[in-house]
């Protein structure tokens, strides 16, 4: 069945049909929680309050891009548990450091061990970067950057003009850019020369 039924019987209250548009946007809305989040449980809980909020919306929903009025609750919704950790700021037994069993991973036999490890060094550098960013700033360059989305998508996800959208992503990248370079030793050595 297309979208466009399932969300027509999902406004009828058919609740089968929601949890095919679910399905379809999990994958999706979950990517933009984590990235938001940095934490994959949360990411979780934020998803499925997400839907939750969704469903219960659904009244409110006029029409248009479907996509963008949902990834516009996921990223609220991720916005209200950034703003509710910093309310409660505890440490819990399961953040404290483990020793890591093994644990596989697919990795790409074009490339050696060490340009796996040099990549997966950067991967983390970024990442770190992108997660010491105001949440305005982090969002835009998520939904941009990482997720793919257009400029225009990303206005109507986080109600912002366009103009506001592509100043946010060009701050964001300045400042991953900046602290990038400030912590240039942490950069693999084949990287350290492109910042300079």
């Amino acid at each position: 069945m297309d979208q466009d039924k399932l969300i027509e019987r999902s406004l009828q209250g058919d609740l089968e049909a929601f949890n095919q548009l679910v399905i379809e946007y999990q994958g999706l809305g979950y990517g933009v929680a984590y990235r938001l989040l940095d934490d994959p449980d949360s990411a979780a809980d934020a998803l499925q309050d997400s839907f939750i909020k969704a469903y219960r919306a659904l009244d409110n929903y006029r029409g248009g891009n479907f996509k963008s009025w949902l990834m516009r609750i996921v990223v609220n919704t991720c916005y209200d548990h950034l703003r509710s950790r910093q309310r409660k700021r505890t440490e819990s037994l399961d953040d404290l450091p483990v020793e890591e069993e093994y644990v596989a991973q697919l990795t790409d036999r074009s490339e050696s061990p060490h340009e796996y490890a040099e990549r997966r060094e950067l991967q983390e550098l970024i990442a770190s970067a992108i997660t010491s960013l105001p949440e305005v700033l982090r969002t835009a360059i998520v939904l941009r950057d990482v997720e793919g989305y257009a400029y225009e998508e990303i206005a109507e996800i986080t109600s912002a003009a366009v103009g506001t959208v592509k100043s946010r992503i060009n701050r964001a990248r300045g400042r991953v850019r900046d602290y990038l370079s400030k912590n240039a030793e942490l950069l693999p050595s084949v990287y350290r020369h492109s910042l300079k």
